[in-house]
């Protein structure tokens, strides 16, 4: 939901229906007129404003969303903490860099949570022992992300469909792990489940296996209040499963996308000639790289698929027309007590 995908549009409204609105940070300040100039002012001014627009709409609860991969990650985590979020995500990468402001002796009346984003129980084991010995804290919660995600993924083409990294097995071992934790009050640390869930039954599914919540995106795309242009959000709706596509990104990783000619381009050698104002992410090499990924991502979030594409979850296929927020949280809530009652329905003698 990077590059103005999720901002706070979509934010205020996801947590005006009682969820946890995701402003995404990712490459937030390409909207900027003065990015190229200054990359580092334009993207704490973009995420600064992001956030006091949300909280104009909503007293409910405003994530963001930053990738440890970004070359300003820890200013722009800096960034959200002081413009009051509430949560912040980190992703991509392992976070061991956090701000001082949020260590146990300086933070005081700050009261943002920091969940990290895994995709293995190593990754999990590696994050709260390095906190509890380093910052003498751990993280608040914890989302695991499995391979039916859409955008970067964090793991390798082999392992994406092999039956030993989906979700469901992967949240049982972070779970196992988190487990041997406690935050400083004493109290258990949520897991949340995200990568590929759709409706109200998997996310039943996924709290049966002992989530505490789940992480979705891409459903939301097809909403009304997403805020990325109609034709992004059409993209969506036009796809088919044979659509959805694993690419090799410039940054190094596999990413799930939605085949177009921009991407068949690619795939033939086509070069996309670019200038690169500034490195954004630390894992790519300009030199090497036959396009600008937050340039094309940059263009298709304004609706310019024939010089960019979407990123999309495995299920996007599955997304046939655009709803409000409301509807599609209604919607979810109903298929979830559904599923529990027919679960209940099935247990009893």
């Amino acid at each position: 939901m990077g590059v103005g995908i999720s901002l706070s549009g979509l934010a205020a409204a996801v947590a005006n229906e009682g969820g946890i609105g995701v402003i995404s940070a990712t490459g937030i300040g390409m909207f900027e007129p003065d990015f190229n100039q200054d990359a580092r002012m334009a993207n704490r001014r973009a995420l600064q404003r992001e956030i006091a627009e949300a909280r104009r709409a909503t007293n409910g609860i405003i994530g963001v969303n930053i990738l440890v991969a970004l070359t300003d990650y820890y200013d722009v985590f800096t960034t959200a903490v002081e413009a009051g979020a509430d949560i912040v995500f980190l992703g991509a990468g392992l976070p061991l860099k956090l701000p001082e402001i949020l260590l146990p002796d300086n933070r005081g009346a700050i009261k943002t949570k920091i969940i990290p984003i895994v995709s293995s129980a190593r990754a999990t084991q590696i994050i709260f022992s390095y906190w509890q010995k380093k910052f003498h804290r751990l993280p608040d919660a914890v989302v695991v992300e499995g391979p039916m995600a859409g955008g970067h993924l964090g793991f390798s083409k082999e392992q994406l469909n092999n039956p030993d990294y989906e979700l469901g097995k992967l949240l049982k071992d972070v779970i196992a792990v988190v487990a041997h934790y406690k935050d400083s009050s004493g109290n258990d640390i949520p897991v949340i489940g995200a990568g590929g869930i759709f409706d109200g039954t998997d996310i039943y599914k996924y709290m049966r296996l002992g989530a505490s919540g789940v992480q979705m995106a891409t459903r939301f795309v097809g909403t009304y209040e997403c805020d990325a242009a109609a034709e992004f959000k059409e993209a969506y709706l036009q796809c088919t499963k044979e659509d959805l596509i694993i690419i090799d990104s410039p940054v190094g990783l596999p990413g799930r996308a939605i085949k177009n000619k921009f991407l068949n381009d690619v795939s033939m050698g086509k070069g996309m000639p670019f200038k690169c104002r500034w490195q954004c992410l630390k894992t790519c090499d300009p030199a090497k790289s036959s396009y600008c990924i937050c340039l094309a991502l940059t263009n298709a979030k304004k609706g310019r698929l024939g010089n960019g594409f979407a990123f999309a979850g495995a299920n996007a296929y599955r997304v046939h027309n655009i709803v409000s927020v409301r509807e599609l949280v209604t919607g979810l809530m109903q298929e979830y007590q559904v599923a529990a009652d027919n679960a209940v329905s099935v247990n009893c003698p």
